[in-house]
């Protein structure tokens, strides 16, 4: 983890042009939710002539909106956003398409001489973004939801001595505690009938883009805070309504969008028999998801090191603000 450096110094007003031949820069803004990603990422769009690009596997539904924090319509109408409200329920969303979509996204953006500003906190897609889609077949919902059951009923461990079993050779370049890794192995071995072993190992994938990456983050006790705020804010501004609204167009058929933070909580308030106490319950859970949620952004962003990590409480807003401008535009 790296903690970026504040050096003050005057911001050119234009973006340099990149001589022939350097790539082009992309500026990735990451960090846990509550965080304060969308309003920096519209203040960054609109001094650089930026587009946003939403890394958020849910936020690219219709209709899921309160509870992903979508950008407004307002904010939307005046930068351009793009992988928002681009499905409706029916479509299972995967990384592979994020990965399509983004490319795409990039050649569109650059051909009007814009900025291409990914924004989310996603690490699994901001990963397969910085360093290529995962091998394997694509990702199957009802698979995957089976093992991730799996791994919160029987624990990590057990998972992992069932892939050491059967993958002895891949299992040895993790470890127990690299849950996804392990969960992706044991689906990619029950959709292929092969080990991961088996399959050849990826070239190291030669990017076209200079990426900038950042990771806005708050002290622990800080977040926490925001993020308990932000439930109660997202329930008074209508999210079991925006639920009710979605279970009609078959949210709780989707096994992907379904098990999305607060959106699951509310399914399974709805279905209760709604008293004051599971009224209480479903607001305790969704805050403790969503804090555990944090807990594993924070865990995921450690190991990727192109990341500079932002104490957003140690400096004004717009002197952060500065430093990332400044370091997209005459930085190295």
């Amino acid at each position: 983890m790296k903690e970026a450096l504040l050096i003050r110094k005057p911001i050119p007003q234009k973006q340099k042009v990149p001589p022939r031949g350097r790539k082009k820069r992309v500026l990735v803004i990451a960090g846990p939710t509550g965080a304060g990603k969308t309003a920096l990422s519209l203040s960054l769009a609109a001094a650089l002539g930026g587009e946003i690009i939403s890394a958020d596997s849910m936020q690219v539904y219709r209709g899921m909106d309160i509870g992903t924090a979508k950008a407004l319509p307002e904010e939307r109408a005046a930068i351009t956003h793009h992988l928002v409200d681009i499905c409706d329920l029916r479509s299972i969303f995967n990384v592979a398409e994020f990965y399509k979509h983004v490319q795409e996204a990039f050649r569109e953006i650059l051909a009007r001489e814009n900025v291409p500003i990914v924004v989310g906190g996603s690490g699994f897609y901001i990963h397969a973004l910085l360093y290529g889609p995962p091998q394997g077949p694509p990702s199957n919902p009802e698979v995957r939801e089976q093992l991730e059951k799996q791994m919160r009923d029987l624990g990590p461990e057990v998972l992992y001595e069932r892939l050491q079993m059967f993958d002895p050779h891949y299992a040895a370049t993790i470890s127990e505690c690299d849950r996804h890794k392990i969960i992706r192995a044991l689906e990619i071995m029950a959709l292929s009938e092969k080990r991961v072993s088996d399959f050849p190992k990826p070239q190291k994938l030669e990017q076209e883009y200079d990426f900038r990456c950042w990771f806005l983050y708050y002290p622990k006790e800080t977040l926490y805070a925001r993020i308990e705020k932000r439930c109660e804010e997202m329930v008074q501004k209508g999210l079991l309504d925006e639920v009710k609204a979605l279970e009609k167009e078959g949210l709780r058929n989707n096994p992907t969008a379904s098990q999305a933070i607060g959106y699951r909580q509310a399914l399974e308030y709805l279905s209760s028999p709604q008293t004051p106490e599971d009224h209480r319950a479903f607001i305790a859970s969704f805050k403790k998801a969503s804090r555990q949620y944090s807990k594993r952004q924070f865990t995921w962003f450690r190991k990727e090191p192109l990341f500079r990590w932002l104490n957003i409480e140690s400096q004004p807003i717009e002197m952060l603000k500065e430093l990332i401008l400044q370091d997209f535009e005459v930085g190295d």
